[in-house]
C-alpha cells in the first residue's frame, strides 16, 4: 500500500492503491508503519509523501463508516503526522480530496501540481471533515475563506489553492523532486512549521465574516444537520485550543455518520457509482470513436443538447427543415452562453469556442458524417419513425442512431431502420446542457459495443448516465406519471393544490407539482394525454381554458404581473370542487404526512413493477434518477432508499387501501412490493439476493 524509498538522507512514501488512493484501514496502516521507519531512520533528515496515479488521496474510505472501527484511526495517523520530529512535506500530483487534503495540511509543507485540486467534499454526504479538517484550514487561510469551501464542498484548482494558501507553490515538472528540495528547505532552517499552530489568520474580521457566512447558512438550510455541525466544529476552533477543537469536530462527524440525512447521502453516493456498471456488459466492450455529432431540431431540447458536445469539445452540426426554425434555435444557444460568459462562469474565448463547434444546416442529408445522430425532434412516434427511416439511408455506417424522446418506444423507432443495433434512446433532461441525468435507453437490438459508447459518451459530455430499459416513460417518467395522476386524485378528494404543494416542499422538493406544472406549461401534459390517451380532469379543464400557467399569467395558481410565485386561485379551487361534484367524488382533509403518502407510495409501487419487469437493474438506479433528474430530495436518498425507511409493510397495507378507497386497481401492491413486505424485506436487501 505504501512504498518506502530512502535516498541522500529524503524518505519517499508513495501510497500505491490507486486510482483514488483511498485511506482505508490498510492503508492507514502502511503509512503510520512507513512514517514511524522513516522517523526511527537515522540516515532520514526529511520525508516526502507522494501518491501514485492521477489522484493523490481521493479520501477516506467511507464504505467503513458505521462499522466498527479499524484501527489505526485517520485523526491518530495525521496526529502522529503532525508531530513528526522530522520535516514532511506533501507532493500533491492530483486531487486531495476530504482525508486526503487533510493528510496534506498535517505535512509541514505542501507543493501541487497545476492539475491538482484540493477540497473538501464531507458535507456532500451529509458529514463533516473528521480529521481536523475543520481546524486545520481555517487556521491556513482564516474561517471566512474555510467556511464557504466546506459548506459547498467544491474543490479549488491549484492555483487557487496557491493563492488561498493552502499550498506553497505550484510545480511543472518533477514534483517529489520539488518537494525534497522544500523538505530540505526546512530542515536546514530548522523549522517545523506546523498548521495547528498558526492563528495569524484568525482575526477578528475574519471571525465576524464567518459568523455572519454561518448565520446564512443555518438560515438557508435550517434542518440541515450537518451544515449545524459545521458551524459548531469551526467555532470551536476559534474559542477552544487545538486539540479540545478537534475534539469537539470528533464528536461532531460520529453524530452525523448515524444521522438518516447522512446515511441517505452516503447512500446516494454509492448508488450513483454503482449505476455506472451495468450488468451483463464487460467492463472490455469495444467502444466506436465520436469525433463528430449531429443533433436533429433546434429548438429547447435540441439546442441544448448540442451545447453538451460543443461544451465537450466535439463539434457538431445543428439540422432543422426550414431556416427560421434554424436561426431561432442557433440565437438561443449564442444568447445562453452569452448569458454565461457575462455571469463569468466561462470566459468570452470558451464561449467564442464553443459557439465555434455548432453549425447550423438545412435537411437531414448533412447527418452522413456524424458518428452519433441524436434525435431531438417532436415527441410524435410518425415523426420519429420517418426520421429514423431516412437516416438509415443518410448516415454512414456504424454511426450511432439516437432519440431523445421521453416516452415513446425505442425498439418500434429501431425497427424502422435496417440497423437497429445501432439504435437507442439518450433521454436528456430539461434544459439538457445544466441538467446531469441521461437515462440511456437499451433497446432490444441495441449492440453491447453502442450502449458501451454512449455510456462513455454521457461522462464525456459531463453526464451521469443511467441505463434502463424500453417501456412507456422508461423509469422517470413512468413513476412521475404515477404521481400526477395521484395528484389529480387527492385534487378531487379534498385537498388544494396549495396544501399538496407545500406538502411536498417540507418533504424536500424544490417545488410541488402543481407549481412545477405551471412552471412547464399545462398545456404539455395535455397535448401528450391526447395523443397518448387518458385524461387529468382538473389539469385538462384548466388547459382547455387557456389557462397554460405561467406563461399565460393562470394555470393552478394566478401569476399578475409576470410573477414568477403563484397565488391561490378561487376560481381554480371553485372549478375543482364542480370536477369532484360531476365525477360523485366525497371530499374530506387531509394533513402533509397523508398527503405524502398518497403521492410518494404510488411512485414506490411502480418501482417495484419497474424492478420486476427489468426495465432497471437496481433500486439504486431508480434513485439516482429521480435525485438527479427528479429534484428529489437526495438527503432522503431516493424513492426506494426512502421506502425502505418507511417500512415496506406499512406502504403495502396503505396502497392497498388506497386501491379500496377510490377502486383503482392499479393502486394494489406489485407482486415484487407485496413479497418483499410480506418477508419484512427491504429493496436494499435485492442487492444481496
Amino acid at each position: 500500500m505504501v512504498r518506502h524509498e530512502v535516498d541522500g538522507g529524503v524518505a519517499v512514501l508513495t501510497l500505491a492503491n490507486p486510482p483514488v488512493n483511498a485511506l482505508g484501514a490498510e492503508t492507514r496502516a502502511a503509512l503510520d508503519a512507513a512514517l514511524a521507519q522513516a522517523v526511527a531512520d537515522e540516515s532520514v533528515r526529511v520525508i516526502v509523501l507522494a501518491a501514485e496515479g492521477r489522484v493523490f488521496v481521493g479520501g477516506a474510505d467511507i464504505s467503513e463508516f458505521g462499522k466498527p472501527p479499524r484501527p489505526p484511526s485517520l485523526p491518530d495517523v495525521l496526529e502522529r503526522l503532525d508531530a513528526c520530529p522530522k520535516p514532511v512535506v506533501a507532493a500533491i500530483g492530483g486531487a486531495a480530496l476530504g482525508g486526503g487534503l487533510e493528510l496534506a495540511m498535517a505535512c509541514h509543507g505542501r507543493i501541487a501540481a497545476p492539475t491538482a485540486k484540493l477540497g473538501l467534499p464531507e458535507i456532500k454526504l451529509g458529514i463533516i471533515p473528521g480529521a481536523g479538517g475543520t481546524q486545520r484550514l481555517p487556521r491556513l487561510i482564516g474561517p471566512d475563506a474555510a467556511f464557504p469551501m466546506m459548506l459547498t464542498g467544491e474543490p479549488v484548482p491549484a492555483g487557487k489553492a496557491a493563492a488561498l494558501g493552502i499550498v506553497d507553490a505550484v510545480v511543472l515538472g518533477d514534483l517529489v523532486a520539488a518537494a525534497r528540495t522544500r523538505a530540505l528547505e526546512l530542515a536546514d532552517s530548522g523549522a517545523l512549521p506546523r498548521v495547528r499552530d498558526r492563528s495569524d489568520k484568525l482575526t477578528a474580521e475574519a471571525r465576524d465574516r464567518f459568523e455572519a457566512q454561518a448565520a446564512e447558512a443555518v438560515k438557508r438550510d435550517p434542518d440541515a444537520t450537518n451544515v449545524h455541525a459545521l458551524v459548531r466544529a469551526v467555532r470551536a476552533g476559534l474559542e477552544q485550543d487545538f486539540d479540545a477543537a478537534v475534539s469537539v469536530e470528533r464528536a461532531e462527524f460520529r453524530m452525523l455518520v448515524e444521522d438518516p440525512r447522512s446515511k441517505a447521502l452516503r447512500y446516494a453516493f454509492f448508488a450513483e457509482r454503482e449505476a455506472a456498471r451495468v450488468p451483463g456488459l464487460p467492463k472490455d466492450t469495444p467502444r466506436r470513436a465520436i469525433e463528430t455529432a449531429a443533433v436533429i431540431g433546434a429548438g429547447t431540447m435540441g439546442g441544448g443538447i448540442a451545447m453538451c458536445f460543443a461544451n465537450a469539445g466535439i463539434p457538431v452540426t445543428v439540422i432543422e427543415t426550414e431556416a427560421g426554425a434554424l436561426e431561432r434555435g442557433l440565437a438561443r444557444v449564442k444568447d445562453l452562453y452569452a448569458g454565461s460568459a457575462k455571469r463569468g462562469s466561462i470566459t468570452e474565448a470558451q464561449r467564442d469556442e464553443r459557439v465555434g463547434r455548432i453549425t447550423g444546416a438545412i435537411g437531414l442529408e448533412h447527418a452522413g458524417a456524424a458518428d452519433i445522430v441524436i434525435e431531438a425532434a417532436f415527441e410524435d412516434m410518425g415523426v420519429k419513425r420517418a426520421i429514423f427511416s431516412k437516416l438509415d439511408t443518410i448516415a454512414k455506417p456504424g454511426a450511432i442512431l439516437a432519440t431523445n424522446t421521453s416516452y415513446l418506444d425505442v425498439n418500434a423507432i429501431a425497427a424502422v431502420t435496417g440497423r437497429p443495433q445501432d439504435v437507442l434512446g439518450l433521454h436528456f433532461f430539461s434544459p439538457a446542457n445544466v441538467m446531469r441525468l441521461v437515462e440511456v435507453v437499451r433497446a432490444d437490438k441495441t449492440a453491447p459495443d453502442v450502449l458501451a459508447t454512449a455510456l462513455d459518451l454521457g461522462k464525456r459530455l459531463n453526464k451521469l448516465p443511467v441505463t434502463v430499459g424500453v417501456c412507456f416513460g422508461f423509469v422517470g417518467n413512468r413513476m412521475l406519471e404515477r404521481r400526477s395522476r395521484a395528484g389529480e386524485r387527492l385534487l378531487l378528494e379534498g385537498a388544494l393544490p396549495h396544501a399538496v404543494d407545500a406538502a411536498v416542499t417540507a418533504f424536500g422538493f424544490r417545488m410541488g407539482p402543481f407549481a412545477m406544472g405551471d412552471l412547464a406549461g399545462l398545456d404539455i401534459g395535455w397535448r401528450s394525454r391526447k395523443d397518448f390517451g387518458g385524461r387529468a380532469p382538473v389539469a385538462d379543464s384548466l388547459a382547455e381554458m387557456g389557462r397554460y400557467g405561467q406563461k399565460t399569467g393562470r394555470g393552478f395558481y394566478l401569476y399578475p404581473d409576470g410573477a414568477r410565485t403563484g397565488t391561490r386561485d378561487p376560481e381554480v379551487e371553485a372549478l375543482i370542487e364542480r370536477v369532484a361534484a360531476e365525477h360523485g367524488v366525497t371530499r374530506r382533509s387531509f394533513t402533509p404526512d397523508e398527503i405524502v403518502a398518497r403521492l410518494m407510495y404510488p411512485m414506490v409501487n411502480e418501482g417495484a413493477r419497474i424492478l420486476e419487469e427489468g426495465i432497471a437493474a437496481r433500486p439504486g438506479d431508480i434513485d439516482t434518477i429521480w435525485i438527479n433528474g427528479y429534484n428529489w430530495p437526495a438527503w432522503r436518498g431516493g424513492p426506494m432508499h426512502w421506502a425502505d425507511t418507511v417500512g415496506l409493510k406499512t406502504i403495502a397495507e396503505a396502497l392497498t387501501r388506497f386501491a379500496a378507497e377510490t377502486g383503482d386497481d392499479s393502486q394494489e401492491p406489485a407482486p415484487l412490493l407485496k413479497k418483499l413486505a410480506a418477508e419484512g424485506g427491504s429493496f436494499a436487501g435485492l442487492k444481496n439476493a
